[in-house]
């Protein structure tokens, strides 16, 4: 009888002791978590050896499931490179590409890029995954990932698009009305900042500059978000000051239902960057997105459009 494992079964070992988790490596592979289960219990029947401890609660490779996988990923990869290469020699592109960005750029790219994209291609499938933490490609299995031009990796090929961006703090009038307007990032002291956390839970420093004296303000603020479009929406409700992009915030600009304020204080940073191995073979896929996205950029994707 032959005792070696299938190269699924392979791919399912590697996927569970990636994730920790019989539910998540489940959701990656598209199976039922319970066909998972059962499909590990055979492996480890059929090869005589214990790979994964499981608790109640937790699931994690054993010495030698450790030993097994540290093996497998190297293989693995090359193994996807080599698909890739051959899936780049395809006329049409098809299959699913796999994407992370934060939430903000993730409704941007929905709005206005995978529209476009699926359209265009319909036998491609796209897998996004909006994370406020920066997260290592590579690893978590990304064809590629979106970030300001300024963090992306240097071993990674970067794309610009979308032009630069700034942050701005922004208010209602309800809420300026009979109070004083800020000056300087000083003056925010005196005011009822939106606030918002970091990906580690830090409390965010709002950041400006002028005449290139930078300042870093920890703003005082009864109502902590995390999500933009919902500092943005509690801007707009009065219940004090946001510091969010500008290109959210410039339609209620235009129509003066928010304020800009310390305007002189808020200089352009470099704009987005999808980015991606520069080691790989590019996917197919992935090049008819960068296609898309360098097509749509003179005009969808630039800071005054919404």
């Amino acid at each position: 009888m032959n005792n070696r494992p299938t190269l699924t079964e392979l791919r399912a070992l590697a996927a569970v002791a990636k994730h920790r988790s019989f539910r998540k490596a489940a959701d990656e592979l598209e199976l039922a978590p319970s066909t998972l289960s059962h499909m590990m219990r055979d492996l480890e029947e059929r090869i005589g050896s214990r790979l994964l401890n499981r608790t109640t609660r937790s699931v994690s490779p054993t010495q030698a499931g450790e030993s097994l996988v540290t093996r497998l990923r190297p293989i693995l990869a090359n193994l996807d490179e080599a698909l890739s290469e051959i899936d780049a020699t395809r006329e049409r592109p098809s299959g699913t590409l796999r994407l992370t960005a934060s939430e903000t750029v993730s409704m941007l790219l929905v709005r206005k890029v995978i529209p476009v994209f699926l359209e265009r291609y319909p036998e491609m499938k796209v897998d996004l995954v909006a994370e406020p933490a920066f997260v290592d490609i590579v690893a978590e299995g990304f064809d590629a990932g979106f970030r300001l031009g300024d963090t992306v990796p240097r071993d990674m090929v970067a794309i610009r698009f979308g032009g630069p961006s700034r942050m701005l703090p922004v208010a209602s009038p309800a809420y300026l009305k009979g109070r004083r307007i800020p000056r300087t990032p000083d003056d925010l002291a005196a005011h009822l900042c939106i606030c918002s956390r970091t990906p580690n839970c830090r409390p965010y420093k709002w950041e400006f500059e002028r005449h290139g004296h930078a300042m870093t303000v920890d703003v005082p603020g009864a109502l902590t978000l995390n999500r933009t479009e919902l500092m943005l929406d509690a801007a707009l409700q009065g219940l004090g000051i946001a510091f969010v992009p500008e290109r959210l915030a410039k339609p209620y600009l235009i129509n003066r239902t928010l304020r800009a304020l310390l305007d002189e204080w808020c200089p352009a940073y470099p704009g987005l960057c999808l980015y991606y191995p520069g080691h790989r073979q590019v996917p197919i896929g992935l090049r008819a997105l960068i296609d898309v996205i360098r097509e749509l950029d003179a005009t969808l994707l630039r800071m005054d459009d919404r």
